[in-house]
């Protein structure tokens, strides 16, 4: 009797997790073939987070070079399809809130710094994408350009940590400016 329960179950979590994975894929495009949109997946999937980048892993090695941290969920590019819409400022601007609690502790400063920039590219994504205009977000954009110039387009975990007082700054400035404009972005 048990082994029919224990198999029983193990199909159900089994067939339970493979509709998870279902729900969560983005469908294709109606103009893109599925093994066209197959195709464009596999360059994202290689550059998915490995287990030793997740939270609560051993930080990497702050001596290697290169990058600090694949893009983290809601950055700029980090499970956007190629042609699909920015992220709309709103759901953008929620990500980077969601930064808020994170510090730079010596397990996860790699990961926290990177999800920070990635929030803010893809923030200016959406910001300049906004039917509204980038006219309608000037301090915001202003500030990531900054930033931008600041980090000289090194993503890698030393440069972030270098700028990491600008990096954060920036985040916290537009925080603060967006919290005083609520109708640009609801």
């Amino acid at each position: 009797m048990f082994r029919s329960t224990l198999r029983g179950a193990a199909v159900a979590a089994v067939f339970l997790a493979g509709f998870a994975v279902s729900c969560d894929a983005e469908p294709a495009t109606p103009a893109a073939a599925p093994s066209e949109s197959s195709a464009a997946a596999a360059p994202s999937a290689a550059a998915t987070p490995a287990a030793s980048s997740a939270p609560g892993a051993s930080a990497p090695d702050s001596s290697a070079p290169g990058p600090a941290s694949p893009p983290a969920s809601g950055g700029a590019g980090a499970s956007a399809l190629p042609g699909s819409p920015p992220e709309k400022v709103r759901d953008a601007f929620a990500g980077l809130q969601a930064t808020l609690d994170g510090s730079c502790t010596p397990s996860e400063c790699a990961y926290f710094l990177g999800r920070v920039h990635d929030e803010l590219r893809g923030l200016d994504a959406a910001m300049k994408a906004d039917p509204k205009g980038p006219g309608h977000f000037p301090e915001p954009i202003a500030l990531i350009a900054k930033l931008d110039a600041e980090l000289g387009g090194d993503r890698s975990f030393q440069n972030l940590k270098a700028h990491q007082t600008l990096l954060i700054g920036t985040r916290d400035k537009i925080n603060t400016w967006m919290q005083g404009h609520p109708d640009d972005y609801r």
